[in-house]
């Protein structure tokens, strides 16, 4: 990613939030809208978020046991459309406020994903761009900043994700990718 491209992003960033604060919103409140009491484990919103021009999809669970997280996003691609492979990219970890904390990978048995190595799943990480209506539009630019501003870290984070896969020795042997005891890959913290 340039200089250029990821300032222009985090001027999205702002730009969303801005606009959402208006209205006493936040990415988390326009992503459950609706919905009174979150369940653990759902993925919002219901259905999923999906862009037929690019491919990119995401979706927003809760479960965390990180201190003063609310949950994240999930981010994918799915380059040949929605019945094709999919491809985790990064989740993005927010406060109950929708300030975005943390960038981290996940291990493949956590979100079941068609396996990429670091080299591919990168390439994949510039098209993303959620251009729709739902379930905010403001929040799927939101998101998209989000990516381009923190390209070069998520890239790093991809690749580290590899390298522990790599040294990783499973305590019952086996794919190191399908190790429940091995969940987050890397992280990086913005907050």
């Amino acid at each position: 990613m340039s200089d250029d491209a990821s300032n222009q992003a985090r001027q999205e960033i702002a730009f969303c939030e801005q606009v959402l604060a208006k209205g006493g919103a936040s990415v988390l409140t326009e992503t459950l809208k609706g919905i009174d009491q979150p369940e653990g484990w759902t993925k919002y919103p219901l259905g999923e978020v999906f862009d037929p021009a690019t491919g990119a999809h995401w979706f927003y669970h809760s479960h965390s046991t990180i201190p003063g997280e609310h949950g994240h996003f999930h981010t994918f691609l799915r380059p040949n459309g929605p019945k094709g492979p999919i491809h985790h990219l990064v989740a993005i970890g927010v406060d109950p406020h929708g300030r975005a904390l943390r960038l981290f990978t996940v291990n493949q048995w956590v979100v079941d994903d068609d396996w990429l190595g670091a080299q591919n799943t990168i390439a994949l990480v510039e098209r993303f761009d959620v251009h729709m209506p739902q379930p905010n539009y403001l929040v799927n630019r939101w998101l998209t900043g989000t990516i381009v501003a923190h390209g070069s870290t998520i890239a790093a984070l991809i690749y580290e994700r590899d390298q522990v896969l790599a040294s990783h020795a499973p305590s019952k042997g086996g794919d190191a990718r399908q190790d429940r005891a091995l969940e987050v890959t890397s992280q990086h913290r913005l907050l």
